[in-house]
């Protein structure tokens, strides 16, 4: 085993627990989750411990991290990523300036749609710093043998030199997540046994002998090596006679390739290519037929369905602020019959892929079978179609097109908006990923369905009861259907605290907020 790749295991698993006390609210959820500890992470960054530079190139002789320039020239690893990024760029422009003739694009505050400037991914002064370390065992049902994954998640930061000699950072709007598998199949315990997930998961709740994570054997340098994603603002467009304040974000995934050694562009999870689909008719039959088949309907209520390739796309732009249903701008719009006059008809398709009939029918079966947990009307069936895509859910409750931003430990004085490291979202689901590792360490068989993105699985927990992240101030909630006294069946459950009620916050009428009442 490589010494960096040690490195690795022994600085995630003994250091999985730590957290920060500038996030001392949603720390405790956190903890065997996630690291967030600002000091822990600068000092592995800075030190050059889980630097991306580091953890693909650990045979360089340098002691310092790499810069962006440096580092997509040096590592031939990462050789596709910037031509796919410029790719998406002229892509999104063109379809800027169709859609918006007479605005002006360009890198800078004098135009009216400001791209990210992408000399930042060529600069000798910026580099990507390491914003926190994430356990997703949670999605071990996408392969059992690698027992999930491990994220490392970083932020590109500029650097300036200051009158005084120092250096000053400050963030970038993208993210760049090198994501592993939790364990390699091939790798063994202390005792030369093959190390299995209930250690791993262990190690991670109780940090305990940590070393038996190591093993002895001798394993190559990328063989826990899954993908990278990116994220990056990719556009800010304020406030015009045109439309109102928007800024899109440039979703893009490339998978690790052992035999070449490189990772190549690749389709993004679940993301549904809603044009492509629309726009061939064996296309949208195969996906409806495949989507209610009752097995795939059934992990699609659960939130763990996987979906073919043939039907997803290799990009996606997420729009921010989207609203509490942001069904106008996600993969299902077109998708499905839609209740307002016009929808499910965008760009001329006369027909949606699901009609209501489709739905209320498979869903009648399922419910008939009992295999349903969440999905109860069609709302449900166009919500679940929505989050458990990536661009739906990066929309829902994130911070501006983020989910883990992750601490500024570049900042002298972290401001309000940079001590919380993750948003509702990410955070409310610390004890549904929890509870999933405390399953693996003690040998018992993890549920891995989770509810809406907008409301977490509780998990019988009491935890989360008065927080925003389930029926405190800020909560997302269902609203009565006007005059009807009654609430959409898939929502029922999404009560407000005591002394709270469910309020419309945004243009929604099944989804609100919990506020203080008022007379």
């Amino acid at each position: 085993m490589s010494r960096a790749l040690r490195i690795l295991l022994a600085a995630v698993v003994l250091l999985a627990g730590t957290v920060s006390l500038v996030a001392a609210e949603s720390a405790p959820l956190m903890r065997g989750t996630a690291i967030t500890d600002p000091v822990l992470l600068r000092k592995l960054d800075e030190q050059d411990t889980l630097t991306i530079s580091r953890l693909l190139w650990p045979e360089r002789n340098a002691n310092f991290p790499l810069t962006t320039d440096l580092l997509f020239s040096s590592l031939p690893q990462l050789k596709q990523i910037p031509p796919a990024i410029d790719a998406e760029f002229e892509r999104y422009v063109a379809q800027q300036k169709a859609a918006w003739p007479t605005e002006t694009i360009g890198v800078g505050e004098g135009f009216d749609v400001q791209l990210f400037d992408r000399a930042n991914l060529k600069s000798p002064d910026t580099r990507f710093v390491l914003a926190g370390i994430v356990n997703r065992m949670d999605r071990a049902y996408v392969s059992e043998e690698s027992c999930g994954e491990i994220r490392l998640i970083y932020r590109l930061a500029r650097f300036e030199a200051k009158p005084d000699g120092s250096r000053t950072g400050t963030r970038l709007p993208m993210t760049f997540n090198l994501v592993l598998k939790a364990r390699d199949a091939r790798q063994m315990d202390a005792n030369g046994k093959p190390l299995t997930c209930a250690e791993v998961a262990r190690r991670w709740l109780d940090n305990g002998d940590w070393q038996g994570l190591i093993g002895s054997g001798v394993h190559p340098t990328d063989a826990m090596l899954d993908r990278i994603e990116t994220n990056i603002q990719i556009s800010i467009a304020p406030k015009s006679a045109l439309h109102d304040f928007r800024s899109d974000y440039l979703l893009k995934v490339f998978k690790y390739n052992s035999a070449t050694k490189t990772f190549e562009e690749s389709t993004l999870e679940n993301q549904i290519d809603r044009d492509r689909i629309l726009a061939d008719d064996d296309l949208r039959r195969d996906f409806k037929a495949w989507l209610l088949t009752p097995e795939n309907l059934r992990e699609f209520d659960r939130g763990t369905v996987l979906i073919p390739e043939k039907f997803l796309a290799s990009a996606a732009v997420v729009p921010t602020p989207a609203g509490l249903d942001a069904s106008a701008m996600q993969p299902e719009f077109g998708l499905m019959q839609g209740e307002e006059k016009g929808q499910g008809k965008e760009q001329g398709k006369d027909s949606p892929v699901f009609t209501d009939n489709d739905v209320v029918g498979a869903l009648k079966q399922a419910a008939a079978r009992g295999e349903l947990q969440n999905i109860r009307s069609v709302a449900g069936f166009q919500r679940r179609l929505n989050d458990v895509t990536c661009a739906g859910c990066h929309q829902t409750r994130g911070i501006g097109g983020f989910h883990f931003p992750g601490v500024d430990w570049l900042a002298d004085k972290p401001s309000n908006s940079t001590i919380v490291p993750a948003s509702p979202h990410f955070i409310g689901d610390q004890l549904r990923r929890r509870d999933i590792l405390t399953a693996f360490a003690t040998g018992k068989q993890p549920d891995f369905s989770r509810g809406f993105a907008s409301r977490p699985q509780t998990r019988g927990s009491a935890e989360l009861a008065g927080t925003e992240y389930q029926d405190g101030w800020g909560a997302h909630c269902s609203l009565e259907n006007a005059g009807s006294g009654t609430r959409d069946k898939s929502f029922t459950s999404w009560s407000c605290a005591t002394g709270l009620t469910c309020q419309a916050a945004a243009a929604s009428r099944r989804i609100g907020m919990c506020f203080i009442k008022t007379r």
